[in-house]
């Protein structure tokens, strides 16, 4: 008789968006939490959007994903996270033409107030929660002051992103592949006033073994790495939508995969960095007590489920 493997439950908000449509087969496949772990998805959205999210789930049954276990769908946050073992916060209130940072904060405060309680109320507490919807970093502040039953270290807001962008404008820089590229930083929020950081700790990891610090093979090109490469990463969200027509969708699932496989799953190797927008609950860095904000983060030890 075969042992049933192990099922991680994984609740997805916003679900039928265009984030989330190209995250799904990344966690229903394997992707993410590997071939030997199977994945039960719990979408959620809201009522205007459940009839393209059944469409949704009768796509994912068609891909017949071996991992995958059973999709649910729902409207209510408390069914979607309960017992959920990851959670993945990808809806909130978009930002429209003419609204001020600060109402877009407004708006989603409510939203994200609800999910924290809902995650309070019924999450498994060992849950991992992954905040995607912008703005990210007080997103999930937000949620995690709600949920005070759930370690503040099991929260994260998506730096990811921005960390692989700035990786593959290296990559392109230097000729090298992007995963070659290694220890890259981000510093500060989502927005055009981060900043990317490749000559503090990065270094270039070549086939030979060799590993030469990107300080070095940059000495020459210092301009393009203080100017043009920081405003390409901090701008390149407005002119993915200047070019596409649409904010990043299938970049922001894959960084969201990336980073939930790195978090959970592999962890890092020794002496490697990503970035990672954490609660900074005593003062790091240098930057104030009590806020979520990008970090380098290590995990070197497989962090689990």
């Amino acid at each position: 008789m075969a042992i049933q493997p192990s099922i991680t439950r994984v609740a997805i908000s916003g679900a039928a968006g265009n984030i989330g449509y190209a995250l799904l087969p990344l966690l229903a496949s394997g992707y993410v939490f590997g071939d030997d772990r199977s994945v039960e998805l719990r979408l959620l959205e809201i009522p205007h959007a459940v009839k393209a999210l059944a469409g949704v789930r009768m796509e994912l049954i068609d891909c017949a994903f071996p991992c995958l276990t059973d999709v649910i769908i729902t409207t209510e946050p408390e069914e979607a996270f309960e017992g959920a073992d990851v959670i993945v916060l990808v809806g909130g209130f978009p930002r429209k033409q003419g609204m001020e940072r600060k109402d877009l904060i407004h708006a989603n405060t409510k939203i994200f107030t609800t999910m924290g309680r809902a995650i309070e109320e019924v999450a498994s507490p060992n849950v991992k929660v992954l905040v995607v919807a912008n703005p990210a970093n007080t997103n999930c502040l937000v949620a995690l002051n709600e949920a005070s039953r759930i370690p503040s270290k099991n929260f994260c807001a998506l730096t990811y992103l921005d960390h692989q962008r700035a990786k593959a404008q290296v990559a392109i820089r230097l000729g090298v592949r992007p995963n070659q590229v290694k220890n890259v930083s981000i510093w500060g929020n989502h927005s055009n006033t981060q900043y990317p950081d490749v000559l503090t700790d990065g270094y270039i990891s070549f086939d030979s073994g060799e590993d030469i610090p990107i300080s070095t093979l940059m000495a020459n090109d210092l301009e393009w790495t203080n100017d043009d490469f920081v405003q390409i990463v901090q701008n390149r969200g407005k002119h993915v939508i200047e070019v596409r027509g649409n904010s990043s969708a299938l970049s922001a699932a894959q960084a969201t995969a990336d980073c939930l496989a790195t978090w959970l799953v592999t962890g890092t190797k020794r002496g490697e960095t990503i970035s990672m927008a954490v609660y900074n609950d005593k003062g790091y860095y240098g930057v104030k007590k009590d806020l979520s904000s990008p970090f380098l983060a290590s995990a070197e030890m497989e962090i689990g489920l």
